[in-house]
């Protein structure tokens, strides 16, 4: 189960994984633990869950790189990896030793001084699952816990790894793999227990997440975030008060989504787990749910006893969500003085466009504002917590342009929040959607089905997409400083005691600012678009910066003209900087592109109509809007001729499965894929036509 990847040199392949330097197995590791966990509040040196604590703050007390030595800051080492989609992984700092992951689900364990690569793991997902990821094949990264690393597979396996070999202890399959459940998020660990949880609702699968054993992989407990058909008992009792918020004819089959795929927080002292829900499944929810109803626990904070799933309290970000705003975003715990007192606080900037403040013992929201544009809501009414939605803001009666669009005003980028600056630092992104009711023309086969225009993905103009690094006052819910950026789609951020804010960007450099007033200080060139966030680690009385760097996710793969706008390309690279780093890049090779003129289409408008919406249906998530490619998966306007003369044995037949392109006989005849063909190539000849103009 391994494979080889790029720049990794000589490795000794052994049963699923690959191993250098023997030396180092022989080596025990102090143990993660609660105790190591809350050492990090005050020890900066090790990065040891995803936001580096459970607060989920991704702020780091070190300060060795700050605003008077950052410009000192180079390149340590950097590795070339085989990796061909988006890389959204932070990654862990343990005991001298860097583990992260890579897309399908592949990790990693680095020296973190030197850049030698310990052991590689492979658990060869089956690359047809890529079918079933609405956001390309992406891992967010692992875990750590008493000597294992902890991950997430595309198809729903929860896999613990030896921490010093990279040997599979124990495999869990979390999801019933017949549905078009992923995993992308990563793993939260407390109390010997793994929390996990899953995506797909753009596919219709109902929502869960998962505790399980950190030992033995055994079960725990299971908290679905939506009911189920009433005709049959409820799991647990949350989902029999949740069922009186959906109507009396909602469609079951649907799934309902509130899939919690990605944030998660804890409080060791109120004993308290976090998590955020996703969207419904569909998103319209005149299909999902007709007649309306808030649809419990959908774009929900839930706050739950982590011993046993027991619900403790709840707040809906978005009531009866019809527009994939989901409350998956980070979920950051906080100390913020209101009204002249303390209080315990989470933090969450989701998609819809509002910052939330919220007492995180109780769920009282304390105050939301809007921290970018926003047309659907008005406002968030304080006497009952729910957002003023603005006139035929659910799209029923004609196609409704709005911000923010489905990517979000915030997606899953990780934010950051200084306690030194008393500033969230949230990677902003403002991009308009289209929606519009398509209830009549819904589509159940396995396709990304939404109801909601999704079959007539709009194109995103540049004009109207921009992005910003904003530097938010929690307190007074007001912005202190902000950094343009041309284009949306930008990295996560990292905040430090050095007075130091990093993030990278989807044009290709990671850059540093001050925290206080946002005054830039430094930048580097990636030579990708980077959206990943970095993170900082002490080793061997040096401090670091590393970053996963590899361009891709939805943003990339979807975003047709937008993403091109960038004028990026995956170029997949783990790179690491220290203070008076001086290694360098390689320079890169010219992109590939196409000599052929294209001829005119023949084909009737009904068959080119025809193609569009199954190409929207089928094929856009990952080939991008309007046939334009994003610099991820090969942009479909210049395949071959060799492709478009083996269109049935790619489309219907799986030919390139190993790649990643799944095979859609289950779903299309070759009528259909004939009728895409001819799509593809008469947006191929459109799009010469307008180049040859210019």
């Amino acid at each position: 189960m391994t494979q080889m990847i790029k720049g990794f040199g000589p490795l000794l392949r052994l049963a699923g994984l690959s191993l250098v330097s023997l030396g180092w197995l022989g080596n025990a590791q102090a143990a993660v633990d609660a105790a190591a966990m809350q050492a990090l509040e005050t020890d900066g040196s090790e990065w040891l869950s995803y936001d580096r604590t459970w607060a989920q703050q991704r702020f780091s007390p070190l300060e060795q790189i700050n605003t008077e030595s950052v410009a000192k800051l180079g390149l340590a080492w950097s590795i070339d990896l085989d990796n061909k989609r988006g890389l959204e992984a932070t990654p862990l700092y343990h005991d001298g030793v860097l583990y992260t992951s890579l897309s399908w689900s592949r990790v990693m364990a680095v020296d973190a001084g030197s850049g030698e690569i310990l052991w590689s793991f492979d658990p060869e997902v089956n690359k047809a699952k890529g079918r079933d990821a609405c956001c390309d094949a992406v891992n967010r990264g692992v875990a750590l816990w008493q000597g294992k690393v902890y991950v997430g597979t595309l198809d729903g396996r929860l896999i613990a790894l030896d921490a010093q070999t990279g040997k599979p202890v124990w495999t869990q399959q979390t999801t019933d793999n017949s549905q078009p459940y992923t995993i992308t998020g990563a793993p939260r660990v407390l109390k010997d227990m793994v929390l996990i949880g899953n995506g797909g609702a753009e596919f219709g699968v109902r929502g869960f997440f998962s505790a399980y054993d950190a030992n033995t992989g055994e079960l725990r407990w299971r908290f679905y975030t939506v009911p189920r058909d009433p005709a049959q008992p409820q799991e647990h009792p949350e989902l029999n008060a949740a069922l009186k918020t959906w109507s009396e004819d909602t469609d079951w089959s649907l799934g309902g989504g509130g899939t919690a795929w990605d944030s998660m927080a804890y409080d060791p002292e109120l004993d308290l787990l976090y998590v955020g829900t996703g969207n419904g499944s569909p998103w319209n929810r005149e299909v999902r749910s007709p007649g309306g109803g808030d649809n419990l626990y959908l774009s929900s904070i839930l706050a739950l006893k982590p011993e046993t799933g027991k619900l403790v309290w709840h707040y809906q970000v978005t009531p009866g969500d019809s527009w994939d705003f989901t409350a998956t975003q980070q979920l950051t715990l906080a100390e913020l003085e209101i009204a002249g007192k303390p209080r315990q606080v989470i933090m969450q900037a989701p998609k819809n466009g509002f910052f939330y403040v919220l007492d995180r013992a109780t769920g009282e929201l304390l105050s939301a504002e809007k921290f970018g544009k926003v047309t659907w809501a008005e406002r968030i009414d304080m006497a009952t917590g729910r957002p003023v939605e603005t006139a035929d803001a659910r799209y029923q009666k004609d196609t409704l342009v709005m911000w923010p669009s489905p990517l979000g005003a915030h997606n899953w980028h990780s934010m950051s929040f200084s306690p030194l600056t008393k500033l969230v630092y949230i990677p902003y992104q403002e991009v308009p959607g289209t929606y519009s009711n398509e209830a009549g023309s819904f589509v159940r086969k396995r396709a990304f089905n939404t109801a909601a225009g999704s079959s007539e993905i709009t194109e995103l103009p540049r004009e109207y997409t921009s992005g910003a690094l904003l530097a938010w006052d929690p307190v007074k819910q007001q912005a202190a400083w902000r950094v343009e950026r041309p284009n949306h789609w930008n990295g996560g951020t990292l905040v430090t005691a050095g007075n130091l804010v990093f993030q990278g960007t989807s044009a290709g450099q990671l850059e540093a600012y001050s925290a206080d007033k946002g005054q830039p200080l430094w930048s580097f060139e990636a030579q990708t678009g980077v959206i990943a966030a970095p993170m900082t680690y002490q080793h061997k009385g040096q401090q670091y910066i590393a970053l996963m760097a590899g361009w891709g996710g939805s943003g990339a793969l979807i975003g047709g003209d937008a993403a091109v706008a960038t004028g990026v390309r995956n170029v997949s690279r783990m790179l690491v900087f220290k203070l008076g780093g001086n290694k360098q890049l390689p320079a890169l090779a010219p992109p590939a592109g196409s000599e052929r003129v294209p001829e005119p289409v023949v084909a009737a408008a009904s068959e080119l109509a025809a193609g569009e919406k199954l190409y929207s249906q089928y094929c856009a998530v990952c080939h991008g809007v309007g046939v334009v490619g994003g610099g991820v998966i090969p942009d479909l306007r210049h395949s071959s001729d060799a492709v478009r003369g083996a269109w049935d044995a790619i489309v219907l037949h799986g030919a390139y499965q190993a790649n990643g392109m799944a095979a859609f006989g289950d779903s299309l005849n070759s009528e259909e894929a004939n009728q895409i063909r001819l799509y593809i190539m008469q947006r191929e000849y459109d799009s010469w036509i307008q180049e040859t103009k210019k």
